[in-house]
């Protein structure tokens, strides 16, 4: 499965470990991490998928690859800006928001809009988001409620 996870650009140390922690988890249970590619939670959840030997797919905002944060497996330019928000989303079987401001907020109105089951940790309080207390229950959250 695809899990889209997403979250503030920049981040301090618990989100970070919170994001890093979901990662390693998505990643050693074989399922690929997609974000946006840049830094703060996107690049944390990398860092934790790669550690477990997962994969990981960067949407960026820019016209240029090397743009993407070094966990990055697959780096996917779109010179879209913001708007490259809905194919973050899109491209994920089902979402989880780690922290996050008005682009994880946007994100969010997507996956309501495209029907992807969301878990929240320390996220916007959204309609359609799974509010749970652990990167742990994130993972479960999201691997239960997507079905194959």
């Amino acid at each position: 499965m695809r899990v889209s996870v997403i979250g503030g650009s920049t981040v301090g140390e618990t989100a970070a470990e919170r994001a890093r922690t979901v990662g390693r988890l998505l990643g050693s249970r074989g399922h690929v991490v997609v974000c946006g590619g840049l830094g703060g939670v996107m690049e944390a959840a990398c860092a934790g998928a790669s550690a477990a030997g997962g994969e990981t797919v960067g949407i960026l905002p820019s016209a240029d690859r090397r743009d993407a944060n070094e966990h990055v497996d697959v780096a996917v330019a779109t010179g879209m800006g913001h708007a490259r928000n809905a194919m973050v989303v899109m491209n994920g079987d089902a979402v989880v928001a780690i922290d996050g401001g008005a682009g994880t907020l946007s994100e969010l109105g997507f996956a309501g809009v495209f029907d992807r089951p969301t878990a929240g940790l320390g996220t916007h309080d959204a309609p359609g988001v799974e509010p749970v207390d652990t990167p742990e229950e994130a993972v479960d959250y999201v691997e239960s409620s997507v079905q194959h």
